[in-house]
């Protein structure tokens, strides 16, 4: 069966490709999900699909602007479709059941996730991020049980490796600079923190800076200035 999205426009040629965000479709089944990306009555849209056997659909080429972020900011960026490649991982989502992902999915996507890093100009480990990063307010996919770890492990991502020193309680000033070096919008702190604990420190989303979520910032901005 064959997909394809009306629902896309051209890239603002100022706006560099560096991003790929990741999402869930947030729908009862995958059909339901490719019916409303591909709905010209809908302005949504994304680049890629993937089903959890692992089946991939492009619905929108690569070269041209899907709408898949929505209001968002990253790094000072504010047009985030026009910076990013979207992919839609198949999952019901918090409001319809939300699950684990299949291992078959995330493989399927780590192949992806490789070949369009070979192609395009997008740094593997930054340049990754979940619809809840750039939107803290609004979205929480992919959600706790994506499997961030594992995509670090094939060098896709970020994962906080610890040391001693970064066992260090934090005032909400230094998570403010800390959570925007990475590029998180700080307007609203505790929506931010629980963004990026429901990536980095899925066991406590709390949206406040308590002993290991300062940790792992300490040492991802240690990571990220090293790099």
């Amino acid at each position: 069966m064959i997909f394809r999205s009306p629902n896309f426009n051209e890239r603002d040629p100022n706006v560099a490709l560096s991003l790929i965000v990741l999402h869930y479709t947030g729908m009862k089944t995958a059909k339901d999900a490719l019916t409303r990306l591909c709905d010209p009555k809908t302005p949504v849209s994304t680049h890629y699909v993937i089903d959890e056997d692992g089946t991939t659909w492009p619905l929108v080429d690569e070269d041209k602007r899907a709408w898949h972020a929505g209001e968002s900011f990253w790094k000072g960026e504010r047009d985030i479709n026009s910076a990013s490649i979207g992919i839609e991982l198949v999952n019901p989502g918090h409001e319809f059941g939300y699950r684990s992902f299949p291992s078959s999915q995330i493989n399927g996507l780590i192949s992806l996730l490789h070949d369009i890093v070979h192609r395009r100009p997008i740094d593997p480990l930054t340049g990754l991020l979940a619809h809840s990063d750039i939107a803290p307010c609004r979205k929480q996919d992919p959600g706790e049980l994506f499997p961030w770890e594992d995509l670090a492990r094939q060098k896709l991502g970020l994962w906080p490796s610890l040391i001693e020193d970064d066992d260090v309680l934090l005032d909400d000033v230094s998570v403010a600079a800390k959570l925007a070096f990475l590029g998180y919008d700080t307007a609203d702190l505790t929506a931010t923190l629980q963004a990026f604990q429901r990536r980095f420190v899925s066991n406590h989303i709390t949206g406040r800076a308590e002993r290991e979520t300062c940790a792992r910032l300490n040492a991802l901005t240690r990571q990220l200035r090293h790099k």
